[in-house]
């Protein structure tokens, strides 16, 4: 389905002359005093966890509603229902299946906060009925999903965001100002951590699917499984048939600072360490990992996850650490400290409103920010702070992280694609199989 460009570049032009307006007013009474072709209409997919931060962010913009939600989990209509309701003083429709969703014409853009295995197929296809699409952390579930992403928002003319938040934020966005400037000299070496004190999740038994789900459409894109309630609705993160890891589930957010600080794209290598240590269950991923990314410029990133040891690095439980060869700064999602070379504390900034850390809806302050941005972008053509280009280099990273773990050696990476050189085990994982019928295609 094409997308209606005469509303698109009504939005956009109308939104310029009308945005200091509603910076001064709430979002719900701006928009019932202008008529309904200039507001944002978003359509959110995936209700359980994140999903109803994003119904709050897209409902905290000016001008803007949720006019649609979407999940498989018919038990989450109720509460999600409620609370359109309640932020947007309207009800939204209610789908089941997304692809129904997608093509609705009286959405504009699709927010998605369902497993990982589904975040690339939504996207592309919110892409190709003209949607634009602000898709959650990872934007996809393995290195050629993501380029594909790239390939549709330049083939479709759409915003794809990805909801890497901290691009966002004031103190981030000053700290890398300042490292440009010099602050810390020359960066070349960023650390970043993540430690939660997460339980064992036990064995999973197959059994008969609930009622309240449809599992048929839950699994989507990925290959048919047996149900077991082991996957639903959260744990599904550590099976790689459906999630990516820590790394991707948290690590994405202080590699993606490491990165935008150093100025890097691709590495030159990867190497990864860890494994299930913790527990002995069914978790098929890592919960120690510690993932090097060494540029051939004399720039290095590391990255240290622990899911189940909650010990904290200079008192946080995740954060980020840039060194340069006057100083080092230190970035978390609420506050940017820098350090000169004696280890004293010459700059210290707070973020003006708090956004979670370790808990598993991550809601806050930061939301509103990126989808702010992300509308701005959308509107008013303004750079937007996470282009799928960049979102999709930095969850390839992390694809490289596990891909070196799994195979169990270093990979060396082609600077321009990407790609593992000279390694036919590791090229295996680039892409995955889908199930037949729900192959992405741009």
């Amino acid at each position: 389905m094409k997308t209606n460009s005469n509303r698109r570049e009504f939005i956009k032009k109308t939104s310029a002359g009308t945005i200091g307006l509603a910076m001064s007013m709430s979002a719900k009474s701006y928009s019932n005093i202008l008529g309904a072709n200039d507001r944002l209409r978003f359509g959110v997919a995936g209700l359980h966890g994140r999903g109803k931060a994003l119904i709050k962010a897209a409902a905290a913009l000016p001008n803007a509603t949720v006019s649609a939600i979407c999940d498989v989990d018919s038990r989450q209509f109720d509460f999600a229902g409620e609370l359109v309701h309640k932020v947007t003083g309207k009800k939204a429709k209610h789908y089941k299946d997304y692809r129904k969703m997608a093509e609705s014409k009286h959405i504009d853009c699709i927010a998605i906060a369902t497993p990982e295995h589904w975040h690339a197929p939504m996207a592309i296809m919110g892409a190709q009925n003209g949607k634009h699409v602000y898709v959650e952390k990872p934007c996809s579930h393995n290195p050629q999903e993501g380029i594909m992403l790239i390939e549709a928002q330049k083939k479709y003319d759409v915003k794809i965001q990805m909801g890497n938040q901290q691009r966002s934020a004031p103190t981030s966005i000053q700290a890398m100002q300042d490292i440009k400037e010099g602050l810390i000299g020359e960066p070349y070496y960023g650390k970043a951590w993540y430690s939660n004190g997460r339980r064992g999740i036990g064995r999973g038994q197959v059994s008969a699917v609930p009622d309240w789900l449809d599992w048929e459409l839950w699994q989507g894109p990925a290959p048919r499984a047996e149900y077991k309630s082991i996957y639903v609705h959260y744990n599904w993160h550590w099976f790689w048939q459906y999630g990516t890891g820590e790394i991707h589930n948290n690590g994405t957010h202080e590699i993606d600072v490491c990165r935008w600080a150093l100025g890097v794209k691709y590495p030159d290598s990867v190497t990864s360490s860890g494994g299930r240590f913790h527990y002995k269950d069914d978790w098929e991923f890592y919960d120690t990992q510690v993932v090097n990314y060494e540029y051939g410029n004399g720039k290095m990133i590391t990255w240290e996850g622990r899911s189940c040891n909650p010990f904290h690095h200079y008192g946080r439980g995740r954060g980020a650490t840039i060194h340069g060869t006057k100083g080092t700064i230190l970035l978390d999602r609420n506050n940017y400290v820098a350090y000169d070379m004696g280890g004293k504390e010459i700059k210290n900034v707070k973020e003006a409103e708090l956004s979670a850390t370790t808990n598993t809806i991550g809601e806050g302050n930061l939301d509103k920010l990126h989808f702010k941005n992300f509308a701005d972008a959308i509107r008013e053509g303004i750079p937007q702070n996470s282009p799928i280009d960049e979102g999709a280099c930095t969850s390839h990273l992390c694809h490289l992280g596990n891909i070196s773990q799994r195979i169990g050696r270093k990979l060396h990476i082609d600077k321009e694609t990407g790609k593992m050189l000279n390694d036919t085990e590791a090229m295996s994982y680039w892409s995955r199989e889908y199930a037949p019928g729900w192959e992405p295609v741009v």
